[in-house]
């Protein structure tokens, strides 16, 4: 008997060892700091584990706002905020980089059909005329 996806798909389970609470910055301007603090599965910290700085932008798209999300090297919240406009600036770049690569993509994934197209001659070109794809 086959199995339904549901059955197939892996439980999601939590990892004790690696959790985090968060807390959130921002200037409600440019973006947010997120603060992930490293805890123990009791609630209690974990300084075996440094803090870790996330930030969080957007940009504007043609489909709407894209959020951008990236890590922060950094050893304090000021230095957080004193470094989120060079990490925001990189993780921006690289997000209009990996966007034009899918459009690139997907824009040499077209199929032309083969046999032709209802109405058109043969390969799809109208009758008579001398358009080629390749």
């Amino acid at each position: 008997m086959a199995q339904s996806p549901s059955e197939r798909l892996p439980e999601p389970k939590m990892d004790a060892a690696a959790l985090y609470r968060e807390e959130i910055f921002t200037d409600r301007k440019v973006g947010t700091i997120r603060t992930m603090n490293p805890v123990k599965s009791d609630g209690s910290a974990d300084s075996s584990r440094s803090v870790v700085y996330m930030g969080e932008t957007q940009i504007m798209t043609g489909m709407g706002a894209l959020p951008v999300t990236f890590e922060i090297g950094a050893q304090s919240l000021a230095e957080a905020i004193e470094r989120f406009g060079g990490a925001a600036k990189e993780a921006i770049e690289r997000t209009v980089k990996e966007l034009q690569e899918l459009r690139r993509q997907a824009a040499s994934s077209i199929v032309v059909p083969q046999g032709g197209m209802g109405g058109l001659g043969p390969g799809g070109a109208p009758p008579g005329g001398k358009i080629q794809l390749p």
